[in-house]
């Protein structure tokens, strides 16, 4: 039983909500749900910890997988060891990140701004369904 439908239950067990409330409430929180089968799960709310890729694919009948877990202290401590990187270096990984279409400048990132960031990537979620693939990019 996830934490949300319990407190649902415990808020009508003390009467502080109706049954026909509680019944209102526990179907607005299955419509907010994935549907069932999915392969991916939901992410837990709170502060993430991780950045998740997870990729399942149908290659010649043959199911495959990748699943990557990249801690955020890692990018958190990417950034401080940025500053570290000659001008010249983060030039070119601008001009090729601009080049595939990411308009992010590596010069602009600082560490005091690097909070803000992760707080915007524990909000992202990229869900691809294909009849042969399936990817999902999130935090946890």
């Amino acid at each position: 039983m996830n934490e949300q439908r319990k407190d649902i239950l415990d808020m009508l067990a003390e009467s502080k909500i109706t049954a026909e409330e509680a019944e209102q409430l526990i179907a607005a929180l299955e419509r907010d749900q994935p549907p069932a089968g999915s392969r991916f799960d939901a992410r837990p709310k709170g502060k993430a910890k991780y950045l998740r890729l997870m990729v399942h694919t149908v290659e010649d009948g043959e199911p495959g997988r990748i699943d990557v877990r990249v801690p955020l202290q890692l990018l958190r401590a990417g950034v401080q060891l940025a500053a570290l990187i000659p001008p010249q270096a983060l030039d070119r990984a601008n001009a090729q990140l601009h080049k595939s279409g990411v308009p992010f400048d590596l010069t602009q990132l600082k560490p005091e701004q690097l909070e803000a960031f992760v707080e915007h990537l524990d909000e992202l979620t990229v869900d691809i369904e294909q009849p042969d693939a399936q990817v999902r990019v999130f935090c946890e």
